[in-house]
């Protein structure tokens, strides 16, 4: 695998999981936000010394391979010059709540991740760590070979690029389920069997979304093999985006 540092623009639970990691892993790390490397000194201290801060500028340079792991309505501040050429991770999925809706994601006439590909019209979006929650990414890695080794899916463009990130992800320790293009990536975004339950299991009767999410955050991994990825894939599309209400 060419990919010996990973840049990662956001730092909340999706960009901290995968940092992590990739640091478990032997890779080093860039982290950045919208607030400066000043507010990452705890992050990084607690990372050690494959780690560094940087701007989102400095991180989208110095990646071999780019996590993107900002809210999607933040999208369009991505630092669009220093991703040229560059192959970026999209985490991102689409929640609608009050203030925030995209008309093409709601029609069905984009996916999130085309959207994303349309701003950074340079780079090489590769659609991926965005059904698996953080806690699950940091329980259910595997080595090569093992049995209970788990699969996650991705989708894009660039078949070069989606190799780049499927070695990245076999490092990381999972098997990974190529899902087509950046305009098939619907199969397993929210509103899919493919989001987030394979890995975590039944939730409680009854939650709300908030209240579903906060339960997959803190819920046990559970593996899920490639074949059955392949399975959960084979479905209708439904209605773009997770409610927040």
């Amino acid at each position: 695998m060419s990919t010996t540092t990973l840049g990662v623009i956001g730092t909340g639970m999706v960009g901290l999981g995968a940092a992590r990691r990739a640091v478990d892993a032997g890779l080093n790390v860039v982290l950045s936000n919208s607030r400066g490397p000043g507010t990452l000194a705890g992050p990084v201290a607690e990372l050690g010394g494959r780690a560094r801060a940087a701007t989102p500028a400095e991180a989208a340079s110095a990646g071999d391979l780019v996590i993107a792991s900002v809210p999607l309505a933040a999208h369009e501040r991505l630092p669009r010059a220093e991703l040229v050429g560059k192959t970026v991770i999209d985490p991102m999925n689409y929640a609608l709540y009050p203030g925030f809706a995209v008309p093409e994601l709601d029609s069905g006439e984009l996916t999130s991740s085309e959207l994303v590909q349309r701003h950074l019209a340079d780079a090489r979006v590769v659609k991926a760590l965005h059904n698996i929650g953080p806690k699950q990414l940091l329980e259910l890695f595997r080595p090569v070979g093992a049995p209970d080794r788990t699969a996650v899916p991705l989708s894009g463009d660039d078949p070069e690029a989606k190799k780049e990130v499927a070695d990245l992800l076999d490092v990381l320790g999972f098997d990974t389920v190529d899902l087509g293009t950046l305009a098939d990536s619907w199969r397993s975004e929210p509103n899919t069997p493919l989001y987030a339950l394979p890995y975590v299991g039944r939730p409680p009767a009854g939650l709300t979304p908030t209240e579903f999410v906060a339960w997959v955050q803190q819920a046990p991994g559970v593996p899920v093999s490639a074949a059955r990825i392949e399975e959960l894939a084979d479905t209708v599309r439904g209605p773009a985006g997770f409610r927040m209400s």
